[in-house]
């Protein structure tokens, strides 16, 4: 089965403005725990998760087996748990709270991720970050994205589209506070890149996406989950994320997992690849 034929008979703006409703339902989810406090507990692998996690997920899986319960859902608690469907062609990578540390801190940098991979490539994506109220979609097929003001359990604000931007000089970086490493620096050296945003989850690809950045390294392993949703959303402004060889970034992979990347608006990064230790 291909990706297009996997989502044949859905309309794609009926189904991508239902995963924006699900992101919103579930940042509002994650912003009541955030406000009233929400239990922590240590998975195997000793990253933390909570009570906020498992909550919103619930709520998007529920919502998605109705508006397209023919497409397989990737998701992180339930990967976690051992349950991770086989996938042929689209299915659904979903990060319901990207950046839990953040949240833990008490931090504003956390969002929901919903993103839909087809033929291996993302293709929608919505980011919601309830702590500061933004929103982004967009759709890389049609080339369209979007940004919109939202509080928690508020109405939506005008949308207005965003796309990536002519590289400054030099150019600007968005990377991450909790995983700032030699090779990224080195990376960021190596190409003349003096100017960085430090900024959590997967808003460094909204920034880049809406033209407030140019280029975001990542030489550290990520899940795919972690990444889907702001790479579909940076693709459909116009942007593109590459390999540690250039390469076009690829989902589906084995485990689900990433090795390094560069998601770039019109800046054309230098590979990564001679920066990684594998």
């Amino acid at each position: 089965m291909t990706g297009k034929a996997a989502i044949d008979g859905l309309d794609r703006g009926v189904l991508l403005e239902a995963l924006i409703a699900l992101a919103e339902a579930a940042g509002d989810i994650v912003w009541r725990h955030f406000v009233e406090g929400a239990t922590v507990t240590i998975k195997p692998d000793e990253s933390p998760v909570t009570a906020a996690d498992h909550a919103a997920e619930a709520a998007i899986l529920a919502g998605l087996a109705e508006v397209a319960p023919h497409i397989p859902i990737v998701a992180e608690e339930e990967a976690a748990a051992g349950r991770v469907p086989d996938v042929d062609g689209a299915f659904f990578l979903v990060d319901p709270l990207d950046g839990t540390k953040e949240f833990i801190r008490r931090g504003n940098d956390f969002t929901v991720n919903i993103g839909l991979i087809e033929q291996g490539a993302p293709t929608m994506g919505v980011v919601y970050a309830p702590a500061r109220n933004a929103l982004y979609w967009g759709d890389a097929t049609i080339g369209q994205a979007w940004r919109a003001d939202r509080a928690p359990d508020a109405p939506r604000a005008a949308e207005r589209r965003i796309a990536v931007r002519d590289p400054h000089t030099p150019p600007c970086a968005v990377a991450s506070r909790s995983h700032a490493d030699p090779a990224t620096a080195a990376w960021l050296d190596a190409g003349g890149i003096c100017d960085c945003v430090s900024v959590g989850s997967s808003l460094k690809f909204a920034l880049v996406a809406s033209g407030e950045a140019d280029v975001y390294p990542r030489t550290g392993p990520t899940m795919e989950w972690d990444t889907a949703a702001g790479d579909a959303l940076l693709r459909a402004a116009g942007g593109t994320t590459l390999d540690p060889d250039n390469r076009p970034f690829r989902y589906g992979k084995p485990g689900f997992r990433n090795t390094g990347f560069v998601a770039a608006g019109r800046y054309r990064p230098a590979p990564l690849r001679p920066f990684i230790r594998d």
